[in-house]
């Protein structure tokens, strides 16, 4: 038959705080996805019709994407980090 009081065999490893709850809801967050998903998509269509030029401009736009999402966060337009939370 079963136990009564199992002892529990998982321990949860929990962060030492709550995440920030807005979960990417800013405009750097979302300039950087989207460009992701164009330039993604430029490059697969290059892949598809043989277009090694064209793949390479897709790679291009993702670059600038992540570079353009980088310098978002750093003007302000991105989730605060961690330790920015604790101080405000």
């Amino acid at each position: 038959m079963a136990e009564k009081n199992p002892q529990p065999t998982e321990v949860a490893y929990l962060p030492p705080s709550a995440p920030p709850t807005n979960h990417g809801h800013t405009v750097a967050a979302w300039f950087t996805m989207i460009g992701i998903m164009v330039g993604s998509l430029v490059a697969a269509i290059g892949v598809v019709i043989a277009a090694v030029w064209l793949f390479w401009v897709g790679m291009g736009v993702v670059a600038v994407a992540l570079a353009g999402g980088v310098v978002l966060r750093n003007m302000g337009y991105g989730q605060q980090l961690p330790a920015e939370a604790d101080k405000s």
